[in-house]
């Protein structure tokens, strides 16, 4: 008998990948014509990195820090040189020959789809599960806001299990060599939380893996895929060890670390609870973004909240009708209905769009619950009750408060809502397992009668209940409406509200009734194929088709062909107006701006143009954003004075000729703003990080610094007052990691630098003509040093050590992966040839050996 070659054998998934590109080429089919999404997070990255990236243009080397942000941080947290990432490069190397945008999808969905034939699906049902995940209507949304670590993070994440699932099932080298080339990637791709969680589910899959293998009598299978996991796990996170190490000390100076702050800052009033945590983000900041209780309707019904927080009404609406009634034009009527009604209601400050999972998905999920053979779907089940656990937040307090408080670094995260990303793994992993479970153990109708029965009461039943009576279990309100409808409308508020409610109303209605039907054809598709009314080769395509159908048809809501604009224009981030244009005239070194026309701390708009005082980052140092807090708003203009913000960005007047219209930013300079550097003459000692912020709500500090007491040593021998008459200092080279001043010290004083202070003497270092020196800390956030009498040249370096010892280790493991790789190919090469002559094997092991129902046999049929 003629053995199947290896082309043979790989046929049926290269085609399925085809199809699965084919897929995402199609919803993105705008690329095809060489468009792209501008992606508003990806437009603030952009601009955040344009420092760094316009000096490394002319210098050849990228620097380590900027100015470009916050008044300045690490470089290295916005656009870093790896050079020794050769597999993470490689890898996006080929993903970068792929359209633009459709590739981050098939990357989600490929990686899917290694887990699923993993699993023991087929083609057919491993690109279900491929297609569920890549078009879950979270992630598409997240994708349409410019989320692209966090797809790839989940792309990578579903490569990560299927490499454990082969490690502890026996196949130690490939579950070795795919586990450390998707550990690498998912470190590249540089979401963390993503990772975090992911990792919450592999430790549940090795919990119900190990106990049924114990159970089995595979201990030392379980103890050598666990080694194997270990051994390949260390080397794939030091193929990124310069990211790991960096990024390790840079989040204990964050808001993500340890605050010194004790509620006499936080809460002096003693009106709420002041910051009692010892690290990590405060918990309500942390858990602003939680999906409320009956919000997780969504994964059934997309619209059961609402959808959007903006707009996604029609012509037909309640509310269109009342605006016109009111005088409102019909054109601008439809533009509000569709881009600006508050149609969400629920518990978040805002959302782009549901997490809907697919109500087909979501029946064939419950039904797998109840056939899916042995252990793997308590896995898959637990999985998916963690991640919407956890999306729940602050209204399951019990469970988070608790996690939040003593599960190691969780607290460093935010916007927990993004658990259902891997939720949506496992949903669209117990649907297609469930649908290969009808297969390959031959279910008929009366096996599968009670487990469909019962998963279309808690599917589709219930969304019949709520399409009927659902008008009777919600208010379909929030506080907030009425504020935000007297902005638009004043008076008439209460009058659109009720138009608003009706439309909310109708929302849900439409929806659920829209999941009944989807779900009532998936069970019939099901019904037709246990009984042999329909083959596999209509009914695999059917599936498949409902899935796809249903979650193309809500995700365009949410993201669209409108969606996209010519690279020309997403190239173009921001237009420069005639305040930035009037700024950028201006050549002196190391100068800051504040634009006070936009929310400075959550905008990098004027970091694209100029040095900002603030700026758009997840991780800011946290001792900024505590002077912002606490001392901006008492002290504005002396904080920004010692910050050098040389100009200020400010709306301009209406032009008298035309009131109506708003007048045009500009910019007013700051004589007061102290310059690059300058002497003081007091030094005010203080005890702690409260006495040190509470002097700045009213230090002047032109001629006197704010120095916690952990400092003064350095300043022992300085008179109390100190006189600086005749002194100067003057910078007289830029650039963010090295900064050159020429001083001028008519006696020994204290310069203060306009320059913020981070890891003093191991990372940014002084030197006083050419030797280094200590500086300290002053004013809470920037940088001093004592200087003697006389003429000095004094230069700031930034260079973490760090950095240097990271490339070492992305060097070594980078090159151990490759030999990895290598051997595994090599191995598996060989092995296939040796066993030439025996039955062919799967290309990669399926699931455990079924579980038989129950129910008494039937006549076996042929598949």
């Amino acid at each position: 008998m003629n053995q199947p070659t290896p082309f043979q054998r790989l046929r049926p998934h290269l085609i399925a990948v085809l199809g699965l590109l084919v897929l995402a080429v199609i919803y993105f089919s705008p690329v095809l014509s060489g468009k792209t999404l501008s992606m508003s997070d990806v437009q603030q990255a952009t601009a955040s990195a344009r420092e760094i990236r316009e000096i490394a243009k002319a210098t050849g080397e990228k620097p380590l820090w900027t100015d470009a942000v916050f008044s300045g941080m690490p470089g290295y947290m916005i656009d870093f040189n790896y050079p020794y990432i050769f597999v993470y490069k490689a890898f996006m190397g080929v993903v970068s020959l792929l359209p633009n945008t459709a590739s981050i999808v098939f990357i989600v969905m490929l990686c899917a789809y290694l887990l699923l034939v993993v699993l023991g699906c087929n083609p057919w049902l491993g690109a279900l599960g491929a297609a569920a995940y890549g078009f879950g209507t979270f992630g598409i949304v997240s994708l349409e806001a410019g989320h692209v670590s966090k797809l790839f993070a989940m792309g990578f994440g579903a490569g990560i299990l299927a490499g454990v699932v082969l490690c502890l099932r026996g196949r130690y080298w490939i579950g070795a060599a795919v586990t450390g080339l998707f550990g690498c990637m998912e470190l590249g791709a540089n979401h963390i939380q993503i990772t975090y969680y992911l990792f919450m589910t592999v430790g549940l899959f090795v919990l119900i893996e190990g106990i049924a293998m114990l159970r089995a009598g595979k201990g030392r299978q379980l103890a050598l895929g666990l080694a194997t996991l270990a051994v390949v796990g260390v080397v794939a996170a030091g193929s990124f060890g310069k990211r790991l190490l960096v990024l390790n000390q840079y989040t204990k100076e964050t808001i993500r670390g340890t605050s010194e702050l004790t509620a006499k800052t936080t809460n002096p009033t003693g009106d709420a609870e002041g910051n009692t945590s010892t690290s990590g983000l405060d918990k309500d900041y942390a858990f602003s973004y939680s999906y409320g209780k009956a919000e997780a309707l969504t994964l059934l019904i997309p619209n059961a909240f609402g959808g959007s927080s903006i707009g996604g009404l029609t012509t037909d609406s309640d509310f269109y009708k009342a605006l016109v009634g009111k005088g409102l034009d019909p054109a601008s009527a439809k533009q509000f209905v569709e881009q600006g009604t508050p149609t969400y209601w629920g518990d978040q400050p805002m959302v782009g769009g549901p997490a809907y999972a697919g109500a087909v998905l979501l029946f064939l999920f419950v039904l797998g619950m109840f056939i899916i053979p042995g252990h793997l779907r308590w896995w898959l089940l637990s999985s998916t009750v963690l991640m919407v656990m956890l999306a729940l937040g602050k209204n399951l307090l019990w469970f988070n408060g608790f996690l939040f408080d003593y599960l190691p670094y969780l607290n460093k995260f935010r916007a927990v809502t993004m658990a259902f990303c891997l939720a949506q793994l496992f949903i669209g992993a117990g649907a297609a397992l469930a649908v290969q479970s009808v297969v390959s153990q031959k279910l008929t109708l009366a096996q599968l009668r009670q487990p469909l029965i019962i998963s279309l009461a808690l599917t589709a039943g219930l969304a019949l209940v709520l399409a009927v009576l659902g008008g009777t279990f919600f208010s379909f309100q929030t506080p907030t409406d009425i504020d935000r409808l007297s902005s638009y409308f004043g008076e008439a508020a209460k009058e659109f509200q009720t138009a608003l409610i009706r439309d909310r109303q109708s929302l849900l209605r439409s929806d659920a009734f829209r999941s009944v039907i989807f779900i009532v054809l998936t069970a019939g598709a099901l019904w037709a194929f246990v009984t042999n009314k329909i083959k596999p080769v209509i009914f695999y395509p059917v599936i498949l088709a409902l899935v796809v159908i249903d979650l193309f048809g809500i995700d365009k809501r949410f993201l669209n062909n409108a969606d996209f604009v010519s690279k020309a224009q997403a190239s173009q981030l921001f237009e420069p107006t005639a305040a930035d244009e009037q700024i950028m005239q201006d050549k002196t070194p190391g100068y800051r701006v504040f634009d006070q026309t936009v929310d400075f701390m959550n905008s990098n708009r004027t970091s694209y143009f100029h040095r900002s005082v603030g700026g758009y980052h997840a991780a800011k140092l946290r001792r900024y954003q505590e002077l912002v807090s606490y001392a901006f708003p008492t002290n504005t203009l002396h904080m920004l004075n010692m910050l050098n913000t040389k100009y200020i960005i400010q709306q301009g007047q209406p032009d008298p000729a035309n009131p109506q219209q708003a007048g045009g930013p500009v910019a007013l300079p700051n004589p007061e703003a102290l310059g690059a550097a300058w002497f003081v003459g007091t030094v005010v000692p203080v005890a702690d990080a409260d006495a040190e912020l509470a002097a700045m709500k009213t230090l002047n500090p032109r001629d006197s610094a704010v120095v916690d007491k952990r400092f003064t040593g350095q300043l022992t021998g300085l008179p109390a007052t100190l006189d600086h008459a005749g002194s100067s200092i003057q910078l007289t080279s830029y650039r963010p990691d090295k900064l050159i001043y020429q001083a001028n010290a008519a006696r020994e004083g204290l310069i203060v630098f306009s320059e913020i202070y981070y890891r003093g003497q191991e990372d940014w270092q002084a030197f006083i003509d050419g030797k280094k020196v200590d500086h300290l800390r002053a004013n809470y956030v920037l940088r001093a040093l004592r200087v003697p009498a006389g003429k000095h040249t004094i230069e700031f370096r930034f260079d973490p050590p760090m950095a240097k010892t990271g490339d070492t280790i992305d060097l070594v493991c980078n090159i151990l992966l490759i030999a990895l790789f290598a051997f595994v190919i090599f191995h598996e090469g060989r092995n296939r040839r040796s066993k030439a002559t025996t039955p062919a094997e799967p290309i990669i092991p399926t699931t455990p050996d079924p579980v038989k129902p129950e129910s008494k046999p039937s006549k076996v049929r042929t598949r």
